[in-house]
């Protein structure tokens, strides 16, 4: 596989993580206050206070949906991923207060595919980070 393949590979890779996380946020925005309401339900059995839980509901989709952006855009693409990573470390601590252990593989997944982002991160060549800093590691 040549260099100019593996940039191929990784910028399929980014954006697909990217919109991801960006689709999550998007749909989100609009029912704000019953994602929130959810969120609170959901973790009521927990160890996590309500006023963390609803915080946390509301900051999430506009972290999912700025962080989404960056990724797709590949700008700041380091720092996005490891936005993206901490994230999904967040999720699933939580979802292991919940006992929830589905949610918890699904997230273990999205922790894997973080970490080859960020391994690969040097084949990052096809990104608005490469055109604008060159060799500068953001």
């Amino acid at each position: 596989m040549t260099n100019k393949d593996k940039e191929l590979a990784f910028l399929l890779a980014r954006v697909t993580m990217g919109i991801n996380l960006l689709g999550h946020g998007l749909v989100r925005l609009p029912k704000l206050f019953d994602f929130k309401i959810w969120m609170l339900n959901s973790f009521q059995d927990t160890l996590l206070p309500a006023s963390l839980v609803g915080v946390w509901a509301s900051v999430l989709p506009f972290l999912e949906l700025s962080i989404g952006i960056l990724i797709t855009a590949g700008l700041f693409t380091r720092k996005a991923i490891a936005g993206g990573a901490i994230i999904i470390l967040i999720l699933v601590f939580g979802s292991c207060l919940k006992e929830n252990w589905e949610w918890v593989s699904f997230q273990m997944i999205y922790a894997l595919y973080f970490f080859f982002l960020m391994v690969y991160i040097d084949y990052n060549q096809i990104s608005i980070d490469n055109k604008i800093f060159k060799n500068n590691k953001l």
